[in-house]
């Protein structure tokens, strides 16, 4: 940068540390409003497993010290999603730390369904910190053979 300013200014060496003080506090903002936005932004992706049975799709989530209130399930046309928050309750400063692999805050998983679901009898229920969705497969219709006719 002072290369930068020595070659395309003419100004005094005073005037151009003055000057790239104010670009260096300039990109240290830019990177603090960066650093500050993925902290609100942040969210975590809920590891699930799903599997079928001839009447339903079951999906099953570990999801501990998260309350029933506090997890919101919905579906969109064929997208299911998962969404809650695990608070921490307790506060420890980071330097106490000696392993941190658990995620605390938002987090959110979608999956497209691949079958149509009968929305109505959507069941969910958390269980020793495992959350099950129950969706019980739609009535699909049945095969219907169409027989081509020449013209």
């Amino acid at each position: 940068m002072k290369t930068f300013l020595k070659k395309f200014s003419n100004k005094n060496k005073a005037e151009e540390d003055e000057i790239e003080e104010e670009v260096e506090e300039i990109e240290e903002e830019i990177e603090e409003d960066d650093d500050e936005w993925l902290e609100d932004k942040e969210e975590g992706q809920l590891s699930i497993d799903v599997y079928q049975t001839a009447e339903k799709l079951v999906v099953k989530s570990t999801i501990a010290g998260v309350k029933p209130n506090d997890i919101d399930i919905s579906i969109d046309n064929d997208m299911l999603t998962i969404r809650g928050k695990r608070e921490m309750i307790n506060e420890v400063s980071e330097s106490d730390y000696l392993y941190r692999e658990c995620y605390w805050g938002s987090f959110s998983r979608s999956i497209i369904l691949p079958f149509e679901v009968k929305a109505n009898k959507i069941d969910a229920f958390l269980e020793n910190g495992v959350l099950t969705v129950t969706l019980p497969k739609a009535q699909s219709e049945k095969k219907i053979s169409i027989k081509v006719k020449e013209k």
